[in-house]
């Protein structure tokens, strides 16, 4: 009798321990991985590639960034995606900035990029497939640039920085933290820096103290200053018109230049072979692959309210209305909150959501899947936060100045969030009695409840925005952008 106790004992144990496991392979580990607690301000580290933020604020706000790019022309930042099992599809979040009249060089990467332009003017030129094209770009501009397609990126506002957000997703990645961008031009890191000079001579047709003049005349970084490294030709370029900007590359293609060693350097020659050894390997790189003609930008300001009342409005991108978004697989939003009003609670059926601040400051509550709260988290202009599919969650505007954030989804897929409160929510059209016996009260009590709040997606809360009584509003998260 006493051996089947134990026995007994033991085998509850085993089935203990198989439940504690099961639940934590299937469960919520976010705050375990990602770092616990929820408010507070956030910590950040960076410089030089190195540093990181500390994670704080329950996970559910992505701290860990890297400085990827510093050169006197500008910086590029990358906020790190947060990582455990319910991140169905990680996703960086990228900080461009550029110095005005500068040029962001000739490169291709092993990771797709989605850029939206925060603030100023750019010109992009990018070849898809054969072709080569240039974009004019403006605030509020998105533009998809897959993979291994070869682009760069020119500042083109006078006397304004370039700001750019893009969502970097690394699911084609060499598996680096970030991404790895491959430099055709950019002197010693340029890729074509790495061959045998005797094969650059060949292959460039042109003298060996030509091969080192090229890849030894610009130690200044990714990103340069055109006026100051040649102010003669991107002069005279600048001042074409798009379709002479096209004509007069090809020409430079099909022009024979000199070898002669006494021959003064040219920034145009440079130029030239520039364009063409990236014709070569985005040639490779998009042979038998999609459509060969380059898409335009779609301005998102420019866009009509998907959503609008007295207390804000929203809009969404999905590839219906711009179809890049089909092959990059992701989506776009861009939500402004009047002062005090909430965006109702709600879950996302079909995508995580990825968010920046861009103005003001404001709350965002979330919900874990057993009905306790995950995290109650501040934030202001500069702060990323992600919301996994399925969670409820709300954001909740300052009472001191509207809230605006933009974001990235990871499915390009109409997105239908569903609201959990309010006139259009799932409480207004599940039974009422189903709700009632749910909730434990009568079916009039239910449906008082229920029909109280005649908004709906974007509601009046003033008792619930922050600062709360006693509490300091608190700014401060925006030198990501400076």
């Amino acid at each position: 009798m006493e051996k089947n106790k134990k026995i007994f004992t033991f085998l509850l144990l085993i089935v203990f321990f198989h439940g504690v496991m099961l639940m934590r392979s299937n469960g919520y580990e976010g705050e375990e991985e990602q770092g616990g607690g929820g408010g507070g301000g956030t910590e950040r580290g960076g410089g030089g590639g190195g540093g990181g933020g500390e994670r704080e604020r329950g996970g559910f706000m992505m701290t860990e960034w890297r400085q990827v790019i510093k050169s006197e022309g500008g910086e590029m930042r990358v906020v790190i995606s947060p990582r455990g099992r319910i991140i169905e599809k990680p996703m960086h979040i990228g900080f461009l900035t550029m110095e005005p009249k500068t040029l962001f060089v000739p490169q291709y990467l092993d990771s797709s990029l989605l850029i939206f332009i925060r603030q100023g003017e750019a010109t992009l030129g990018v070849i898809c497939k054969d072709e080569f094209g240039e974009k004019r770009l403006k605030g509020g501009d998105i533009y998809s640039i897959p993979a291994g397609s070869a682009f760069y990126l020119l500042n083109t506002g006078r006397g304004q920085r370039l700001h750019v957000i893009c969502s970097i997703d690394p699911s084609q990645s060499l598996g680096f933290e970030t991404f790895q961008p491959f430099y055709i031009g950019g002197g010693p890191s340029s890729v074509l820096a790495g061959f045998d000079p005797d094969t650059l001579t060949s292959a460039l047709n042109i003298s060996r103290p030509e091969v080192q003049q090229l890849m030894t005349s610009q130690v200044r970084g990714p990103i340069v200053h055109i006026t100051e490294h040649a102010p003669t030709m991107w002069t005279e370029f600048l001042g074409l018109r798009g379709e002479e900007k096209h004509k007069h590359l090809k020409r430079l293609l099909e022009m024979e230049q000199g070898t002669s060693q006494e021959q003064e350097y040219n920034p145009w020659w440079s130029w030239k072979n520039i364009v063409s050894s990236i014709s070569d390997v985005t040639r490779e790189k998009n042979r038998g692959s999609g459509s060969s003609k380059c898409e335009d930008s779609y301005n998102i300001y420019d866009r009509k309210n998907d959503f609008q009342n007295d207390y804000g409005w929203s809009k969404a991108l999905d590839y219906d209305d711009y179809e890049p978004l089909k092959y990059s697989g992701v989506g776009v939003y861009l939500v402004n909150l009047t002062a005090g009003s909430m965006m109702a609670p709600h879950m996302n059926p079909t995508a995580t959501e990825y968010g920046i601040v861009l103005s003001g400051s404001g709350e965002i509550q979330v919900v874990l899947p057993n009905g306790t709260s995950a995290v109650t988290m501040r934030v202001s202009v500069g702060d990323v936060f992600w919301i996994p599919r399925y969670f409820a969650f709300c954001q909740i505007a300052s009472r001191v100045a509207p809230f605006e954030f933009v974001g990235f989804t990871t499915s390009a897929y109409k997105n239908r969030p569903q609201f959990l409160v309010g006139s259009n929510s799932l409480l207004r059209s599940l039974n009422v009695t189903s709700l009632a016996m749910a909730f434990g009260v009568d079916e009039e009590t239910m449906r008082r409840f229920i029909e109280a709040q005649r908004e709906g997606v974007i509601l009046p809360t003033a008792s619930a925005a922050p600062p709360h009584e006693g509490e300091p509003e608190r700014f401060g998260s925006d030198h990501i952008f400076t």
